[in-house]
């Protein structure tokens, strides 16, 4: 193999490295910004449940969080991830996720454990326990936009302004 051979060998697998690299790092940190920044919220203490199920408790300030909103302006990319960090579970049932503008996602029947999340996307798609869909045909969130988290009972619970 003559050496000018060799060199465009080298260059070639330092591209293809560089690229593959690039690739890793840019989807590392996109899902590191979607699943563990810790934004500033303004929690709002209520009741989250009806206390006389036995399964259900009462949410205490930051137990539950919007950890992110993700994607804002683009369908397709659009998630509010939602985390509960209280003792027991709560039953999420007909809580509202609203914005400024009038925009409501009305929760089916699901409900979180200490640690558990779940994915409000705003485009279509199949809901599953982790992955629940607005089925909206626009974006809802842009910048600097207000999301507000309401209970079964209207109460507001939490709020995240959409970076």
């Amino acid at each position: 193999m003559d050496r000018r051979r060799l060199l465009l060998f080298l260059l070639l697998n330092a591209l293809v490295s560089a690229c593959v690299t690039g690739t890793i790092l840019y989807l590392y940190d996109r899902n590191l910004k979607a699943t563990s920044s810790v934004p500033a919220y303004a929690p709002h203490p209520g009741p989250a449940a009806d206390a006389s199920s036995p399964d259900s408790v009462a949410i205490s300030s930051g137990d539950l969080q919007i950890v992110s909103i993700v994607g804002a302006d683009n369908l397709g990319a659009e998630v509010v991830i939602l985390r509960y960090l209280g003792a027991g579970q709560v039953d999420l049932s007909n809580w509202q996720l609203k914005d400024e503008d009038g925009s409501l996602f009305l929760f089916p029947a699901i409900s979180l454990v200490n640690g558990g999340a779940v994915q409000v996307h705003t485009a279509s798609g199949t809901n599953t326990v982790v992955d629940l869909y607005w089925n909206m045909s626009t974006p809802v969130w842009s910048s600097g936009e207000i999301a507000s988290l309401y209970d079964a009972s209207g109460n507001l619970v939490v709020t995240y302004q959409v970076p």
